[in-house]
């Protein structure tokens, strides 16, 4: 429960800022203009609002509605989501939306979505200039990689050190080296001190990082590294230094190999309504080898850590001017990895894999950690900025397409015409709001 309450705060505070951000922007330049802005909320206010006050000698009405789906700014003379028809069959006022040039109208659609991608540039350079940057490169992994079984029928084999994909060096081993591998057409690698080369078939990014195990994975020796007193290898004997050498009769040649088959065994056990199992262990100390039985907790574990390898850390540090380039950086291809990943959305996997809030809540940590939740919550700016430029009707990108038809054309759609298709933008959405939760409901009950 405390991790539920946890993370549903950090979704709502991030939320918040973002739709704060965004229809501020739209705030802005609608002031900027001389246009009207008649409500700004936060989350949306049928029938009722938590919150709400109108400052002395202002048109705006500011409030906190109870529908926790995000936020509007109601622009006068606009047709947008509070579907104020009424207001358009008025004549046009000057301080209106429909009465300003259209290149004013499309920066102001706009405006939510600048907004949002300079809020997450600022974020991630804040964030360097804060924590700076570290991680393990990749070459210097010297026990290389561990890879599944579809990685091993490609041609990749345990230990392999991954060098480029194309020709781009890879880096670091995150989402963005996983997607260069399965998108290339060829890998190199480094096995035995030696450059290999690695033809790749044509593969689903989708698919392969659902996989289990990992398509690819750091390698982790099969040592032990720590024992705690009272669990299934201390009772055995087991010690810190000990080489595990067998599972069950089948060859481990990893700490990677281990939590593989104690997965598999915890399967096995829960299928069976077991509560514990049990396995025979073979391991090796000094070169002496010997056999035992192990049994695991109630929570399928034996009390041991194993696989530790203390790696060399590359360290980056950036100064408050540095961290801006750097920043920007980041984002930009934080931005090119989602695009480019968005193809997988239109595939029935894809499809599947549609997430709501509970989705979008477990991205955040289980404990309150600052740099992850502003790092979380540069990537749902991201997210924000590109979905709402997305040519839909009733998102910002929907006006936008409709306001580059009229500056080309010379000719408005007809307000009827812009009625209609806010209503049509309005149900895709809320269906596909339906459907991301419906599979979060889902993913939770099975």
């Amino acid at each position: 429960m405390e991790t539920f309450l946890i993370r549903a705060l950090q979704l709502i505070l991030s939320l918040s800022l973002l739709v704060i951000i965004h229809e501020g922007g739209h705030f802005f330049f609608a002031r900027l203009f001389k246009i009207r802005v008649e409500k700004f909320y936060i989350f949306f206010d049928p029938w009722f609002s938590l919150f709400k006050f109108k400052p002395k000698n202002s048109d705006t009405e500011y409030g906190v509605g109870w529908l926790p789906l995000g936020g509007y700014c109601k622009i006068s003379g606009m047709i947008d989501e509070s579907m104020d028809t009424e207001q358009m069959k008025q004549p046009a006022q000057p301080w209106e939306f429909r009465s300003k040039p259209a290149w004013q109208r499309l920066l102001v659609m706009v405006g939510g979505v600048l907004m949002n991608f300079l809020l997450a540039l600022f974020i991630y350079s804040m964030i360097l200039y804060t924590w700076g940057d570290s991680y393990v490169a990749l070459k210097d992994m010297t026990y290389g990689m561990k890879f599944n079984e579809t990685a091993q029928q490609i041609g990749f084999r345990d230990g392999d050190i991954l060098k480029s994909a194309d020709g781009k060096e890879l880096v670091r081993f995150d989402m963005d080296m996983l997607r260069n591998i399965v998108e290339a057409r060829e890998v190199t690698v480094l096995r035995n001190g030696e450059e290999k080369k690695i033809l790749m078939p044509e593969l689903s990014l989708l698919d392969v990082a659902k996989e289990d195990p990992m398509f690819v994975a750091t390698f982790r020796p099969n040592v032990i590294d720590s024992v705690l007193p009272g669990g299934g290898f201390a009772k055995v004997g087991i010690q810190k230094g000990d080489s595990l050498i067998a599972f069950n009769g089948t060859p481990l040649n990893s700490w990677n190999e281990f939590l593989d088959e104690m997965s598999k065994l915890r399967a096995k056990a829960e299928l069976e309504k077991k509560t514990s199992a049990q396995f025979s262990l073979i391991y090796s100390r000094q070169g002496v080898r010997d056999t035992v039985t192990v049994q695991t907790n109630e929570q399928f574990m034996v009390d041991a850590i194993g696989g530790l390898v203390n790696y060399k850390e590359t360290n980056l540090s950036y100064g408050f001017f540095e961290s801006f380039p750097a920043g920007v950086t980041l984002g930009i291809n934080t931005l090119k990895g989602y695009v480019n990943d968005m193809k997988y959305v239109f595939t029935k996997e894809g499809a599947k894999s549609v997430g709501g809030f509970g989705t979008i809540g477990s991205i955040f940590p289980k404990v309150w950690d600052w740099q992850r939740f502003w790092e979380m919550t540069a990537f749902l700016s991201i997210i924000l900025a590109f979905m709402n430029i997305l040519p839909i009707p009733a998102l910002d990108g929907g006006h936008v397409l409709f306001l580059l038809y009229e500056i080309i054309a010379r000719r408005k759609p007809s307000d009827k015409f812009l009625e209609y298709a806010q209503m049509v933008g309005m149900f895709l959405l809320f269906a596909l709001l339906i459907w991301a939760n419906f599979n979060d409901v889902l993913r939770f009950l099975f």
